[in-house]
């Protein structure tokens, strides 16, 4: 009989450093007559992209991203619009997408899960190109993310620290341009986050009513604020209540065109890692609905 092929992508400094994933641990799960698990560690930044482009060289029937919201997008771009399965072990910090798919903390749980074999298929943003499956964000957010990859520590309390350091330092706001099937828009703003989960991480939402499954992305336009009004929006988040917040303007859509008339370059982010946008500043960003099956 066939064995069934699981890979497994590591990232090891993911979360805190230290992971407790073992090729041991994986086989106390997957026996050997059944199944054939292949672990690999990432070196280097982009190398979870190259060691699964071996993987679907290899036949991997099973993708398992280990690691946070950077590893499971290396990994899952790759399975996009393929028959694929992606698994996820969660070692990261902010965890948002695997937390939104309800994926078990617990690594022993997790590789249970992935051994049921059991599949859906998910919505994948994209943006200029790439793809994101959790959010993707430019303003604000792209410069707290900025600070927080500079600083040593994935905990919270880093992203806390990266978000005041943000706040006292000053960023220029946004002037964008915008366009989707229905509207458009020309505004000053603090930040556009575009969401295709329920969650960003570390349990911090703001959009709570987003899913995976769809059809749409949700997006938040913030307007341009003084000190005062950010840390009141900051509170609001945290309070879970920004639908109160009356500068803060939601929609959904399927498509987006932006615009940024900024005269310096701006930082985006995806699924929590900073990307230079390109130097016209235009951005096209767009859904494929139910291009990667995940075991969830």
């Amino acid at each position: 009989m066939k064995k069934k092929a699981i890979h497994f992508i590591l990232n090891p400094i993911s979360g805190a450093g230290s992971t407790p994933l073992t090729l041991e641990k994986i086989r106390s799960v997957f026996n050997n007559k059944h199944y054939k698990t292949v672990l690999k560690t990432t070196a280097y930044v982009n190398h979870a992209t190259e060691l699964t482009q071996q993987s679907i060289k290899e036949n991997a029937e099973i993708i398992v991203a280990c690691g946070g919201d950077g590893t499971i997008n290396e990994v899952a771009s790759c399975l996009t619009n393929t028959t694929i399965k992606l698994g996820i072990i969660r070692l990261g910090s902010g965890n948002g997408l695997a937390s939104n798919l309800q994926i078990p903390k617990q690594i022993v749980k997790a590789l249970e899960l992935i051994r049921s074999g059991e599949s859906t298929a998910i919505d994948v943003g994209k943006i200029n190109g790439k793809y994101f499956f959790s959010n993707t964000g430019i303003g604000f957010d792209a410069n707290v993310i900025n600070n927080y990859q500079a600083a040593k520590g994935r905990q919270l309390l880093t992203y806390l620290k990266s978000t005041i350091k943000t706040y006292f330092n000053g960023f220029e706001s946004l002037d964008v341009e915008f366009a989707t099937n229905t509207q458009s828009l020309q505004q000053k703003a603090f930040m556009l986050f575009i969401s295709n989960s329920n969650e960003m991480g570390y349990t911090i939402s703001l959009t709570p009513k987003a899913s995976v499954q769809d059809g749409v992305l949700d997006v938040v336009l913030v307007e341009e604020l003084n000190r005062a009004q950010i840390l009141y929006f900051a509170l609001m988040v945290l309070l879970k209540r920004t639908h109160k917040f009356k500068k803060a303007h939601y929609f959904q859509t399927s498509e987006l065109r932006i615009k940024l008339n900024n005269k310096t370059a701006v930082l985006s982010q995806i699924d929590g890692e900073v990307h230079q946008l390109s130097k016209d500043q235009h951005i096209h960003i767009n859904l494929l609905p139910k291009a990667l099956q995940v075991i969830c």
